[in-house]
């Protein structure tokens, strides 16, 4: 049976060592130049030859392309312009707004549905587009244009909705069209972002596990085995992710610190029943991501949000989220997908800061980051499962 695999590649038999967890490289020069020539390729394989192909030296991973999906947002409204000028409650929750940082210098990719380029909120910014989903540039869903307007949006009728709006340089990766994507495409999208100088990568969306085994099952496979090799291909994404994580981290202090950002899920129903959890989804339970959950307010102070999945790293304001809408204007979504580029922010203002102090790393970013997130604001009894380290809070000094 022919299926299209993704096969994630090092240059030399060392370097797949050093992922494998074998030997270490001989110098900082070395590692550069093997982490450079990571390479992605999506072939045609039979199942039969994926023993032989996995015992290549130069092989790090191997997984069957699968279809991802968007972390679809809840609660669409649309936003009237206010009275006076204010600022959106998720850029509060985060202390941006009284941050004295902005993410100047600091490079953001966004892999969703696109971008309106035309709206307001990127003005002068400098939005590089490609596309992975073979419709061409731009956004038909609105998804990625409300993402990258938390992200780095400028005000839009006289309402802040960036959290880093000093952001001057983006990457817009098409992963999503009208029919979903694949994971061959994220991983390509992920390396396009890497090698074009992305600090921090914001992703909300996620693995179409059912999808995946109604696909198999329309191919003729009977339900079990559909399961079955649903499940195998999961797990092995799952992997590969990991593999790309290992190779992004090790390239990242010779070339420029990138950390990936991705959302939770959305899969969860604690308001049908208290015990209604779903954990944490691929990609971002993937080991090397930072995962986001989804928090929403409950007074003065956050709750988790009942869509919210469990065991998510650090969490963030996803509840009636205000931001730009496809064609102009403004419109409030919900969903871990819109707490996503609340963090992917938040990160943008820390990488700045870090950058200053000369101490720009992936795991310093990723530390300081995830020790970010407070949890004095909680209501009571919450669950820590449910929100990680707690709020992600931009630096203040």
């Amino acid at each position: 049976m022919n299926e299209e695999h993704i096969i994630l590649r090092a240059p030399s038999v060392s370097t797949r060592d050093i992922f494998l967890g074998g030997a270490s490289p001989t110098s900082a020069g070395t590692l550069e130049a093997r982490a450079a020539g990571m390479t992605v390729a999506v072939e045609t394989i039979n199942r039969r030859d994926l023993s032989e192909l996995a015992r290549s030296t130069d092989v790090v991973a191997i997984a069957p392309t699968i279809p991802m999906k968007l972390v679809e947002p809840l609660d669409v409204q649309a936003v009237l312009q206010p009275a006076a000028p204010s600022v959106a409650w998720g850029v509060q929750a985060v202390g941006a707004d009284t941050s004295p940082f902005t993410g100047n210098g600091v490079v953001v990719a966004v892999l969703d549905t696109g971008i309106d380029a035309t709206h307001p909120a990127f003005a002068g910014v400098n939005l590089i587009q490609q596309d992975f989903t073979g419709e061409g540039n731009g956004d038909q869903h609105g998804h990625g244009t409300h993402c990258a307007g938390t992200i780095f949006g400028r005000d839009v009728n006289n309402t802040r909705i960036g959290v880093a709006r000093g952001v001057q340089k983006a990457l817009i990766g098409k992963v999503l069209g009208a029919n979903g994507g694949s994971s061959a495409s994220i991983v390509n999208a992920i390396q396009w972002a890497t090698q074009n100088g992305a600090n921090v990568i914001s992703m909300s969306l996620g693995i179409d596990f059912p999808g995946l085994v109604k696909q198999l099952q329309a191919s003729g496979l009977p339900p079990e085995l559909a399961t079955s090799r649903a499940l195998e291909g999961y797990r092995s994404n799952v992997q590969l992710f990991e593999k790309m994580a290992q190779f992004i981290r090790a390239g990242s202090p010779f070339f420029q610190t990138t950390i990936l950002v991705a959302a939770a899920g959305n899969e969860s129903r604690r308001d049908q029943r208290a015990d209604f959890e779903i954990a944490v989804s691929p990609p971002a339970v993937s080991d090397g991501f930072v995962s986001v959950a989804a928090l929403g307010q409950s007074g003065t102070n956050f709750s988790i949000a009942s869509f919210s999945n469990t065991g998510a790293i650090i969490a963030g304001p996803g509840v009636t989220i205000q931001s730009a809408k496809r064609g102009g204007g403004l419109v409030s979504m919900s969903g871990t997908s819109m707490a996503t580029p609340h963090v992917a922010g938040v990160a943008a203002l820390w990488a700045e800061k870090l950058r200053g102090m000369g101490s720009l790393t992936p795991t310093a970013l990723t530390a300081r980051l995830i020790a970010s997130g407070i949890t004095t604001n909680m209501i009571s009894g919450f669950d820590p499962f449910d929100v990680g380290t707690g709020m992600a809070r931009a630096p203040q000094s």
